[in-house]
């Protein structure tokens, strides 16, 4: 599975898990958009590192939090190996 499919499939696990409706998942989709909120986010955001094994956004000092969908995926896909 790719890490993209991982970054959404747990995206609608938590949607669903934390009774979320989620507009239809685009790249240019504002994180805002979603619906999550903060607690989302950070189980989102455990749950990956959980299964991936690194959290892009504590890795580097300069890490910013995505604003979009698009954008939260690529923090996963740019991580160094």
């Amino acid at each position: 599975m790719s890490v993209r499919s991982k970054v959404i499939e747990a995206i609608k696990q938590i949607a669903k898990e934390q009774h979320v409706t989620l507009p239809a998942l685009s790249d240019d989709l504002s994180l805002h958009e979603t619906g999550f909120d903060s607690l989302a986010f950070a189980i989102l955001v455990a749950r990956l590192e959980d299964e991936t094994g690194v959290d892009p956004f504590t890795i580097s000092e300069d890490a910013a939090f995505p604003a979009t969908v698009g954008d939260f995926v690529r923090a996963y896909e740019n991580v160094p190996a």
